[in-house]
């Protein structure tokens, strides 16, 4: 197989090819850098917050708030000074950017760390710290950065930034969980260490990938934090900077009190087009979504993230235009851990059919959802392009109590599990998932005959070692928001042979040639083709039950402004704006 060459050069000032070039963000003029410290402004501790949270890892939104315009588009107002308080959790792991894998880190990552990309609300790539990224073959590609650019403890972010962080987010003894990102670039190995041989620095201002094979949307996935560069001194000590992040992106870390707040404050050295319009942001933990909801109608929350179940039939109705009830790239879905022994072999994939043929989507997204929630057609997500309906296999979602039943008796006569199984659905108990699990359980009783409970966590960093830890008694909630706009991050990193968010140890070879062959796609037409028989071979296998797609429902306060949620649900926190 032919192997690929990517050159990525930071220099001030290059051309960019019309055509695969990205679009442009002029950065900030340097100024002198002032000390940390000096930016560090108190924070005002919440009142009334009580029990502290872990918002839900699923939503789903476009774009809202203010005056339903995204900012960047129009006029700046200035930027305001007030600290703006947003619902949120405890993250899992440290803040590394490798590391990080669940929407309570994630984004406290993207705030301390720029990239060479990022998203805008529409899910677009804008260049950040790249003047241009240039292609004539998908597979050869010059990277043009600005000049200038560096850390937060005063450091350069060089060729070297990156290539280090790479190579520590893909050597297999690090234990990154992003690490999966890396496959593509040569020299990387799931089976020992292995220095990705692909990555050469030319100099401070250059370094070469090489890829195994043209990857048609490698660009598009540039935003993602596991690109993201380190400092040197990570490197001296990992374990304390993944407590306290020295970054180069729009914020700074300020505090970091487990199970209580992440405190960010502006980042006066930042030259990228995520120009901080607010004095700083402090990130709730909350286990409790309705204690969050409470917070932000009694005035002393300004962001909500997720909108209790119990509060969607009023919501928009409390809050007016401050509601967010949009569509974005967000799934619900019921992994299988392959160790079960119930769910292995031919009885055991039928009995996965079984249960996701005995789920009313339907009823339980109007009943339970009121319009924020549709039900699922596949794995990825209608906000994604190249999403169709119609894959093989998908009939399996479709509600058929009758022939769930028949399905589950043919599974019993072939590899009997007894009567007396009940099947255990796991998720944290400080986000809203009860009920829907509740309601799951309800029909997976009445159509199979089976018992079936609700497995709680008190926290989702407690659930998420627990499935790490393979110590799940049963299915688990699998949510996914996805990384970047693609149709293949909702299937690679999930599905694929060792990938870093494959937590339920699935592995089928003909799903990883589909994606294999859709990444290497020459055409987006072509990659989508792919990708969609990748998805007919997750029917036939059922490693995870899709459920729906989410909105993403929150809302905010008035005394903020310029809130826009973005494509992946999460809130574009450097844009709002908010008086003292």
């Amino acid at each position: 197989m032919t192997r690929g060459l990517f050159v990525i050069r930071l220099t001030a000032h290059s051309a960019v090819r019309a055509d695969t070039r990205l679009p442009l963000v002029a950065g900030r003029p340097d100024g002198e850098r002032p000390t940390q410290e000096d930016h560090v402004t108190p924070r005002r501790r919440l009142a009334g917050i009580g029990a502290f949270t872990l918002a839900s890892a699923l939503l789903l939104s476009a774009c809202g708030g203010g005056s339903g315009e995204d900012p960047e588009a129009t006029e700046d107002t200035g930027a305001s000074t007030g600290i703006v308080t947003v619902s949120n959790g405890e993250p899992q792991n440290p803040l590394i950017p490798t590391m990080t894998n669940e929407t309570n880190g994630s984004q406290v990552i993207t705030s301390l760390f720029a990239g060479l990309v990022y998203y805008d609300a529409d899910g677009v790539p804008q260049n950040e710290m790249a003047e241009s990224i240039e292609s004539d073959d998908n597979q050869t590609w010059t990277i043009t950065i600005k000049d200038g650019w560096q850390f937060t403890d005063g450091t350069p972010v060089t060729a070297q930034s990156y290539v280090d962080a790479w190579n520590y987010g893909a050597k297999l003894s690090n234990a990154q969980n992003l690490s999966y990102f890396f496959e593509p670039i040569e020299g990387f190995s799931y089976e020992k260490d292995s220095e990705l041989t692909g990555l050469t620095v030319v100099s401070d201002t250059e370094f070469t990938v090489q890829l195994t094979q043209p990857e048609s949307d490698f660009p598009l996935r540039l935003g993602y934090s596991a690109f993201m560069p380190l400092p040197e001194a990570f490197f001296e000590d990992p374990e304390a900077l993944g407590e306290a992040p020295v970054g180069n992106g729009p914020y700074m870390l300020d505090e970091w009190v487990h199970n209580e707040q992440i405190s960010l404050v502006p980042n006066p050295d930042y030259q990228g087009g995520r120009e901080v319009q607010n004095g700083g942001v402090d990130l709730i933990a909350y286990t409790e979504e309705n204690t969050a909801y409470n917070d932000l109608l009694g005035g002393d929350l300004d962001i909500v993230k997720n909108v209790p179940s119990s509060s969607f039939a009023t919501f928009e109705t409390d809050l007016g235009e401050r509601a967010v009830n949009q569509p974005a790239a967000v799934i619900q879905v019921i992994n299988v851990p392959e160790y079960l022994k119930e769910f292995q072999g031919e009885a055991g994939t039928m009995r996965r059919a079984a249960i996701s043929m005995a789920i009313d989507r339907e009823t339980i997204t109007d009943t339970l959802y009121n319009g924020t929630r549709t039900p699922a057609k596949d794995f990825s997500s209608p906000v994604i392009t190249g999403w169709t309906e119609e894959v093989p296999g998908n009939e399996v979602l479709t509600y058929d109590a009758a022939g769930a039943k028949a399905m589950w008796d043919e599974a019993e006569s072939m590899d009997p599990v007894g009567a007396d199984f009940t099947l255990f659905i796991a998720s944290n108990a400080d986000s809203d998932h009860q009920p829907w699990v509740d309601a799951v359980c309800n029909n997976v009783r009445d159509a199979l005959g089976i018992d079936c409970e609700f497995d709680p966590y008190a926290t989702f960093d407690e659930f998420l070692d627990a499935r790490d830890n393979e110590s799940l008694k049963g299915l688990f909630r699998g949510g996914w928001q996805a990384d970047y706009p693609a149709m293949s991050n909702f299937l690679g990193p999930i599905y694929g042979t060792g990938a870093g968010s494959n937590d339920m140890g699935y592995s089928n070879k003909e799903f990883d040639a589909k994606m294999t062959e859709g990444n290497g796609a020459a055409t987006p037409e072509e990659a989508t083709a792919s990708y969609i028989e990748a998805q007919s071979i997750l029917f036939e296998d059922v490693p995870g039950i899709p459920l729906w797609y989410q909105n993403a429902t929150g809302g905010y306060a008035e005394t903020v402004d310029n809130v826009v949620f973005g494509w992946d649900s999460d809130p574009l926190l450097y844009q709002v704006t908010k008086s003292e």
